[in-house]
């Protein structure tokens, strides 16, 4: 009984041989489904909810440190624009009885500084004055990335049109007019949020003039033709169907009723697009040439931040000239050049 019998010692052939379906993957198994080789947009976007860091920002190496050094005392317009020109702003807008002056320029041209400059003018006059950016109206971090799930995925960086609440910019500009107290929103660059409205600026009394300053203030949308063919690197790779730059042109649209809102504008007229990428760079290096040694963009990533902007920013060269009541021709280090008459 302990000796096993001689058929229970050797396996069937059977059990030798794996059967022909053992051997052969499905089809199934071999070729992944569609949904697993294509990767949800949605998983391009990171989280709301989840602690990521600005896509933007960058830990500052010893270099760009020594050139952000270099930069923010190279000739900037935070020297300001002369004396005389400032005045004939400020003289203009009250010549035209003006609460609301508009001023234009692609980024780095120098419109806030020239904003400053005429609301400093003014309080020396002994008028009321402030000074108010589109970008302080941009929506925050967590509304855009909810843009960028539900839109596109680049809806999620600031600056293109439909990145901005307009309902919070009519408001804050009709309050102002209208004389009645107000907050003045500020938008944190680079932590890329909005300042809590504890941090706001108060306008207590009624001011006589507001300087609105913004890159893309009356840029009108371009003719749906003109969308087609990608104007560069970021539109070829990130926007290959035109969706992103279609969905941006329609949302244009929208800002009409604040443009309404701006009773003469001001465009600083700069030499080309080719320009804005050091222009760019040179408000960045300013900006973290602080003591507290922020983190914000590195040269490569403003280069590619400028690119959201450049199919606008040369609609705006394009036509803003014609629409803006003085237009004001500057050079690559922001010196006028001409001014005219829209």
């Amino acid at each position: 009984s302990r000796v096993p019998s001689p058929e229970s010692r050797v396996p069937s052939p059977e059990s030798r041989v794996p059967s022909p379906e053992s051997r052969v993957p499905s089809p199934e198994s071999r070729v992944p489904s569609p949904e697993s080789r294509v990767p949800n947009p949605e998983s391009r976007i990171p989280n709301p909810e989840s602690r990521v860091p600005n896509p933007e920002s960058r830990v500052p190496s010893p270099e760009r440190a020594r050139y952000c050094r270099a930069m923010a005392s190279h000739p900037h317009p935070l020297t300001g624009f002369p004396e005389d020109f400032v005045a004939q702003v400020l003289d203009e807008a009250l010549t035209h009885r003006v609460r609301v002056q508009g001023v234009a320029g692609l980024q780095g041209s120098g419109k806030s500084t020239l904003a400053a400059q005429v609301v400093r003018l003014a309080k020396q006059r002994g008028l009321r004055a402030v000074a108010l950016s589109l970008d302080d109206f941009y929506l925050g971090r967590r509304e855009r990335l909810a843009l960028g799930r539900r839109i596109h995925p680049l809806l999620a960086t600031r600056g293109p049109p439909g990145s901005h609440d307009l309902s919070l910019a009519c408001g804050t500009l009709d309050a102002l007019r209208q004389g009645r107290a107000t907050a003045l929103p500020r938008f944190d660059k680079l932590a890329d949020r909005r300042l809590p409205p504890s941090r706001w600026t108060k306008a207590i009394k009624p001011v006589d003039l507001v300087l609105f300053e913004g890159w893309l203030l009356k840029v009108p949308p371009e003719a749906p033709a003109a969308l087609h063919a990608p104007l560069n690197a970021l539109e070829r790779e990130a926007d290959p169907t035109g969706y992103w730059r279609g969905w941006c042109n329609g949302a244009l649209r929208a800002y009409a009723p604040l443009w309404e809102r701006i009773d003469r504008l001001l465009f600083l007229h700069g030499p080309g697009f080719a320009v804005v990428p050091e222009w760019r760079w040179q408000q960045e290096c300013a900006a973290q040439a602080t003591p507290a040694q922020r983190r914000g963009m590195d040269r490569h990533a403003v280069e590619r931040f400028v690119m959201f902007f450049e199919r606008l920013s040369r609609q705006a060269l394009r036509t803003l000239p014609a629409i803006a009541e003085r237009s004001v021709r500057i050079d690559a280090q922001r010196k006028i050049l001409h001014a005219s008459t829209g």
